[in-house]
C-alpha cells in the first residue's frame, strides 16, 4: 500500500497580515499530482488543518474545496484535528465525509476504539489499521487536581499521552491481530527542533514526550504539531512530515516536504520535497547593507517574495529609523514585498531598563514572554514565580485549545 503523510497545513495562515490562501491551492495542486504520479492509496493528515479555531468563510471553502478535489483520486483520506482546530468543527460534517472515502477525527472520541480505522488496500493482502489519535487536551490524558506540584502535573501529562497511545496499540492487538498498524499523533516530543510559529502546547512543552514512549508495536507513527520536517528517536520509525508551507520567516530554509511509504517494502519514508511557490526573505544589518542586499534580490517561485527587513546598529538613531521608514516605503520591486521591518540598537539595548525595546513589535512576542517580563518586576519566591507560570501556562492553554463551538 503506498501512503502518503503530511500535517500542519494551517488554512488561513495570515503571515504578517499576508494571507496564504494563494499558495495552498499551489499545494494543493501539486499533492494531487504527487497522488496521481505515486499512486497512493491513502493520505493521512496529522492535525492543524486550519490555523485559527473559528476559522473563516474563505477559509473553510478551501478545506471543503481541497477534500473534494482529493476525494476524486480514489484514495482514502483520514484527517486529524490539531491544537490549533477546534474538534467539533472538524467533526459537524464527518457522516457525509465518510460517504467521500474522507475520516475525520476532530477531537479524542469517548471510546477509543473510535479512533482505529481498517484500511483495505487495492490489493487483497494489503491490509493495516491507522490509529488516528488527534490532539490530546488536558481533559482527555489527566483530570484536573489541586495541590499537586508543577512536576506531578508534567508527570501527569506524559503519563497521559503515554496511556492513550498504549491503549490504542493493546486493543490492535485483541481488534486486529496480525495487521501492521500507523498511529497518528498530535503533540510535542522531547528533543525535536522546533520554529517560531508553532503554539506552546502541553504547559508551554514542558512536558515533551518521549518518544520511546511509543513502544515498538506500531509500524510507524505519523506525527503533526512542528513544522520543521524530522525523524524522532524512537525505537520505530517516526516522522513529523513539517508543514508544506512555510508558516514563518523562521521556517524561511527549510526543505518543505510530504512522506511516502510503500508498505511492500518496509515503514521507512521516502522524502519527496515539497516545490518553493513563494520565498521568504530575510534582510539584516546597517542600512547601507540592507539597500545593497535588497538590490541583488530577485523573486523566485510563483508567487510574490516577501521579505522582513531588520536594521541593527550599534546606537540608536532615530534619523537612521527614518531612513529605514523612507526604504521601506519606496521599495517598488516587481515579484518581491517588504511585509515586516524593524530596528535594533545593541547599546540601547544593553542600557535600557524597559522590558522590551520600543522597536519590538508586541506580535513577535509570546505570551509567556510577556508575562515572564512582567513577574521578573515582582520580587516573588522561586516557587511562587513556577506555580504562578503554571497557573498562566494553562490559561494560555486553555485559550488556546479551547473548542468555540
Amino acid at each position: 500500500m503506498k501512503i502518503l503523510h503530511t500535517a500542519d497545513w494551517h488554512i488561513g495562515k495570515k503571515l504578517h497580515k499576508h494571507y496564504l490562501y494563494t499558495d495552498f491551492e499551489r499545494f494543493i495542486s501539486w499533492l494531487i499530482a504527487i497522488i496521481q504520479e505515486e499512486n497512493i492509496e491513502l493520505v493521512l493528515v496529522s492535525g492543524d488543518v486550519f490555523d485559527l479555531a473559528n476559522p473563516s468563510a474563505e477559509a473553510r471553502k478551501q478545506y471543503y474545496k481541497a477534500l473534494k478535489q482529493l476525494s476524486n483520486l480514489n484514495c482514502k483520506l483520514i484527517i486529524t484535528g490539531g491544537n490549533h482546530d477546534s474538534p467539533s468543527m472538524l467533526d459537524a460534517p464527518r457522516e457525509i465525509l465518510e460517504a467521500l472515502n474522507v475520516h475525520i477525527l476532530g477531537g479524542m472520541p469517548e471510546n477509543l476504539e473510535d479512533c482505529l480505522i481498517p484500511v483495505q488496500g487495492k490489493q487483497d493482502n494489503d491490509k493495516l489499521v491507522v490509529a488516528a489519535i488527534p490532539f490530546l487536551r488536558d481533559g482527555d490524558i489527566r483530570a484536573a487536581e489541586s495541590g499537586v506540584t508543577y512536576e506531578n502535573r508534567i508527570e501527569a501529562i506524559r503519563k497521559g499521552i503515554e496511556a492513550v497511545f498504549t491503549q490504542a496499540a493493546e486493543t490492535c492487538k485483541q481488534k486486529f491481530p496480525g495487521l501492521p498498524v500507523i498511529a497518528m499523533g498530535h503533540l510535542y516530543a522531547a528533543g525535536i527542533e522546533p520554529s517560531e510559529s508553532e503554539r506552546d502546547i502541553q504547559i508551554g512543552n514542558q512536558a515533551a514526550f518521549q518518544a520511546s514512549q511509543f513502544g515498538e508495536y506500531f509500524s510507524y507513527v505519523a506525527l503533526g504539531h512542528i513544522h520543521k520536517p524530522q525523524r524522532v528517536s524512537a525505537a520505530i520509525p517516526a516522522f513529523y512530515s513539517g508543514s508544506p508551507l512555510p508558516l514563518s520567516f523562521s521556517e524561511r530554509t527549510d526543505e518543505k516536504r510530504v512522506l511516502i511509504l510503500n508498505t511492500s517494502t518496509g515503514f521507512e519514508p521516502k522524502s519527496v520535497a515539497i516545490p518553493t511557490f513563494r520565498k521568504l526573505n530575510k534582510v539584516s544589518g546597517d542600512l547601507e547593507r540592507i539597500q545593497s542586499k535588497l538590490q541583488t534580490l530577485t523573486p523566485e517561485g510563483e508567487l510574490t517574495n516577501l521579505i522582513e527587513v531588520e536594521l541593527i546598529e550599534e546606537n540608536f538613531d532615530a534619523h537612521r529609523i527614518a531612513q529605514l521608514d523612507t526604504l521601506v516605503t519606496e521599495f517598488d520591486t516587481p515579484g518581491l514585498e517588504i511585509v515586516k521591518h524593524r530596528a535594533t540598537f545593541k547599546n540601547r539595548l544593553k542600557a535600557t531598563g524597559k522590558l522590551f525595546d520600543a522597536q519590538q513589535h508586541l506580535e513577535d512576542l509570546k505570551p509567556l514572554e510577556v508575562f515572564t517580563k512582567m513577574l521578573e518586576q515582582n520580587s516573588y519566591d522561586e516557587e511562587t514565580k513556577t506555580q504562578v507560570t503554571l497557573a498562566f501556562q494553562e490559561l494560555v492553554e486553555h485559550l488556546n485549545t479551547a473548542d468555540p463551538a
